[in-house]
């Protein structure tokens, strides 16, 4: 049996025709690429803000094995009920703790046990949170969880907050990646310690608009200064991550991969 593990971890999953996408090719992907594990953040999934039970276990139904979280996570109502129940979901670990659903989710593959978290950061950003630095370490001082493999995702607005987050935990854990502005980033690297890392993975959606939304909409309420609804747009749709090589042994990644693909529904 191998030791090596391919994980495919997927950016902002955006709105309806990005769940079609992944409903009709993620089998597909999985077996040309030879992944083992997805990963993706799923909290723009539902009509581009937040996410919904129903759409947690559609993606769950199709290949997802664990579904991350960040500043929208509480954006559908009775969300916060329904989230107790799922547990490959994982909401924001730098929230109260008072906030329902879990902190740290894990998985296990070919006897291997893989832990995610993820973390808001604070600059720029919106909801209410604490120190991302301090809630990951105490994940890290916790040695209850027994996983060989622990990925950190930073959910941030500031590429400097995502650089300095990956410096910081490069060598104490297997890979970090940062989500939240919905556009790639080039910056994939194995970090001294053998961390991986990568600024931003992407968006999963439509690649014709404005991260997401309908072009027009957002230009009039750029330009106009004029409340606008901002409709998830449908054309060119493209999945965007990276695809992980770890060693279980040692539960350092050995190669880290940009992966972008272009749907048709």
């Amino acid at each position: 049996m191998s030791h090596l593990l391919k994980i495919l971890y997927l950016g902002d999953l955006v709105g309806r025709p990005t769940r079609e996408c992944i409903v009709k090719s993620l089998h597909g992907i999985r077996k040309v690429h030879g992944i083992d594990v997805v990963i993706a953040n799923a909290e723009n999934a539902t009509a581009g803000a937040g996410l919904t039970r129903e759409h947690a276990e559609l993606l769950h139904s199709v290949g997802i094995d664990l579904i991350t979280l960040g500043d929208h996570v509480w954006d559908r109502h009775g969300f916060e009920r329904d989230i107790e129940e799922l547990e490959y979901v994982c909401r924001p670990a730098n929230l109260p703790k008072e906030c329902p659903g879990r902190s740290f989710v894990t998985f296990i593959k070919n006897g291997t046990k893989i832990g995610v978290c993820v973390a808001l950061g604070r600059q720029f950003m919106k909801i209410h949170a604490s120190c991302p630095f301090e809630a990951v370490e105490r994940i890290l001082q916790d040695k209850s969880h027994g996983v060989d493999i622990l990925l950190a995702e930073i959910h941030a607005e500031a590429t400097s907050e995502k650089i300095a987050f990956g410096w910081n935990f490069d060598g104490k854990v297997t890979g970090i990646v940062g989500t939240h502005t919905h556009v790639q980033t080039s910056d994939e690297r194995i970090l001294p310690n053998g961390t991986a890392y990568i600024t931003d993975l992407g968006m999963c959606g439509p690649h014709e608009s404005v991260i997401g939304r309908e072009i027009l909409p957002v230009l009039h309420g750029m330009k106009l200064g004029m409340p606008q609804k901002f409709e998830v747009a449908s054309n060119d749709i493209r999945l965007n991550g990276v695809i992980l090589t770890i060693d279980s042994h040692s539960g350092l990644a050995t190669k880290i991969v940009r992966f972008s693909e272009r749907m048709s529904l």
